[in-house]
């Protein structure tokens, strides 16, 4: 039977730095992480889990909550967190909470099934979740952030994004522009229509309300409220769509109308999800750095496993604006 010393010798290392390689520990340099994760598969080693939670108190497994899995955003994002938790040496359970604060995932949190958990869909509202963030447990918030709690999270420069918009619809000559909103409990949704009506009104030309409606982050949803917008009398020459899903939604609406994109209608997204990129599509979009917001949240989690005590941390990524086929121009 393989044990860590033997690994330990084959990798060059002490037994203790495998031990801590098992321990998912910062304290280990990341290329001496991968020789003694490359031993470990060299020589089929395979820890016993039990044992070492009774030794260390600690599971190596991370809990991540999200409320839509049929949105393709998560998939993506998921798959960027499991690349993070796996490099680390951490597992990965998913939870598809449909209540926002996901107390599921709280109660295995409380009971020892999980190390720390990693939310992406938050909303405000939930009193545990809000307790457990006050007392310091090992949560970080990816994606969505909350307002209202000084709490350890990783988000985009959403305001930013939405400005972005503004700026390259408004330098294009746009003048009829419209906007497919979010929901309203989101912090993603809120920060990019702010942004982006904060920026319109400052160059002159602030969001009418008849060319905005509601896209609820739903394909369906922006489908019907895009034909609607395009009904009127003086539709709108461009329309920004709170994300990529709700992009797609407003494309097939506008074909559903025999609207060309973007030669009758530009359209321009928020994520770039991978379907944005698609030829069919090809949507010009706000990316957010998904890779690198996984790798920092699973930071964030694995150091406040280590020490509950520490303050709470925030760091938001900048975002990028992609253009693509679906608008015409350039920017300028």
């Amino acid at each position: 039977m393989v044990t860590s010393r033997d690994v330990a010798q084959l990798a060059g290392v002490s037994q203790m730095t495998v031990s801590r390689v098992l321990q998912g520990s910062d304290k280990v340099a990341p290329e001496t992480r991968e020789r003694v994760l490359a031993a470990m598969r060299e020589a089929g080693y395979r820890p016993h889990a039990a044992a070492r939670t009774m030794r260390t108190r600690r599971t190596s497994t991370v809990g991540v909550v999200v409320a839509d899995i049929t949105n393709p955003f998560y998939p993506q994002l998921l798959e960027a967190v499991g690349r993070a938790l796996d490099a680390t040496g951490q597992r990965m359970v998913l939870w598809n909470a449909p209540d926002p604060g996901g107390s599921s995932a709280l109660r295995a949190l409380d009971e020892g099934t999980v190390d720390g958990l990693i939310f992406t869909t938050v909303t405000e509202g939930s009193d545990q979740l809000a307790q457990a963030l006050r007392r310091g447990d090992p949560i970080v918030l990816l994606h969505r952030g909350l307002d209202s709690l000084d709490c350890d999270q990783v988000t985009t420069d959403n305001l930013a994004g939405g400005r972005a918009v503004a700026d390259y619809l408004v330098a294009t000559g746009h003048t009829r522009i419209g906007f497919l909103r979010g929901p309203e409990l989101p912090s993603t949704a809120r920060h990019r229509e702010h942004g982006f009506r904060e920026r319109l009104a400052e160059l002159g030309r602030p969001l009418a309300p008849e060319l905005t409606a509601q896209g609820g982050f739903a394909h369906d949803l922006a489908r019907s409220a895009m034909r609607e917008l395009l009904a009127q009398d003086d539709p709108p020459t461009a329309v920004f769509c709170a994300n990529d899903l709700t992009a797609l939604g407003a494309i097939d609406g506008a074909v559903s109308l025999g609207r060309r994109v973007p030669e009758d209608v530009w359209v321009i997204g928020y994520d770039d999800i991978a379907m944005s990129s698609w030829d069919s599509y090809d949507i010009t979009t706000v990316r957010q750095p998904i890779a690198d917001m996984a790798r920092a949240a699973v930071h964030l989690l694995l150091e406040r496993v280590d020490d509950r005590s520490l303050p709470p941390r925030k760091q938001e990524f900048p975002s990028e604006l992609v253009i693509r086929g679906s608008t015409a121009h350039t920017t300028t």
